[in-house]
């Protein structure tokens, strides 16, 4: 009997927490992505082409059947994207060394500082939204939301065996 008792209390508990949060951090953070890709889309570019600008960023020298396979999307449209991107200056082709016939791809300053651009705007719009709460509440979200982010990345990079231990054994408490 207690044993059931301690597992209901879980589970009350694993809601409560829940009911708390909302996932209002995936919500706030979509806003806010909403807000850079119009702010980008003033400048030109889409979305698309800023999902394969950041491809580009984070795998530089990679051919245009690379990023169709990274971006799961087809060799013609990332050949229009590519061929888009060039014309604005965010990427420049250069002949492989390997082979004539292939052409890498690399990003340009322009499109690095799309990244620096991104992160500006991100950071403008949360300062803008933390201005409405009062100094000391606002350094309090601060330092729980930097144990979070902490507590993320670590069990990240482990690959999540804490998460996964525990969402296991609540499902096998509710069985």
């Amino acid at each position: 009997m207690l044993y059931v008792q301690r597992c209901r209390y879980n589970q009350f508990a694993r809601i409560r927490r829940r009911l708390w949060t909302e996932r209002k951090i995936t919500k706030i953070a979509r806003e806010a992505e909403k807000l850079v890709l119009l702010t980008l889309r003033e400048k030109g570019v889409g979305t698309a082409e800023i999902d394969l600008i950041h491809a580009l960023r984070h795998h530089p020298g990679c051919t245009q059947a690379a990023l169709a396979e990274l971006l799961h999307a087809d060799k013609a449209a990332i050949a229009r994207r590519t061929k888009n991107l060039e014309a604005k200056g965010y990427l420049v082709r250069k002949a492989s060394p390997n082979d004539r016939r292939s052409q890498l791809l690399y990003p340009t300053e322009k499109a690095e500082s799309l990244k620096s651009s991104k992160a500006e705007i991100e950071a403008e719009f949360y300062e803008y939204l933390t201005s409405a709460l009062p100094a000391d509440e606002a350094a309090a979200f601060a330092a729980t939301l930097h144990k979070l982010y902490t507590a993320s990345k670590t069990e990240s990079r482990a690959g999540f065996p804490h998460f996964k231990q525990a969402t296991e054994g609540e499902a096998e408490h509710a069985e």
